[in-house]
């Protein structure tokens, strides 16, 4: 049970902080895009802020409902 609380407050908090998490992410992963580039690679380009952030708030949703349900039927089963 101690697993799936600790998974649910992670998803807690990545809804609570994903717009911080999101911009974080997305300046490394720009500054790693223009490495890449620098050296030949081409990849494609990092998504938008908003996307990003959109990203991380449904992937945060989807930790807490999919941990909710699973300690639902845990206690219920």
């Amino acid at each position: 049970m101690a697993i799936e609380l600790t998974r649910l407050a992670f998803g807690l908090l990545l809804l609570c902080f994903h717009r911080s998490i999101a911009d974080y992410i997305l300046i490394q992963e720009r500054a790693l895009v223009v490495l890449f580039r620098q050296r030949g690679i081409p990849l494609p380009s990092a998504p938008g802020t908003e996307t990003a952030r959109n990203i991380y708030f449904l992937l945060g949703a989807f930790v807490v409902l999919y941990q909710l349900a699973r300690i639902w039927l845990a206690l219920h089963s």
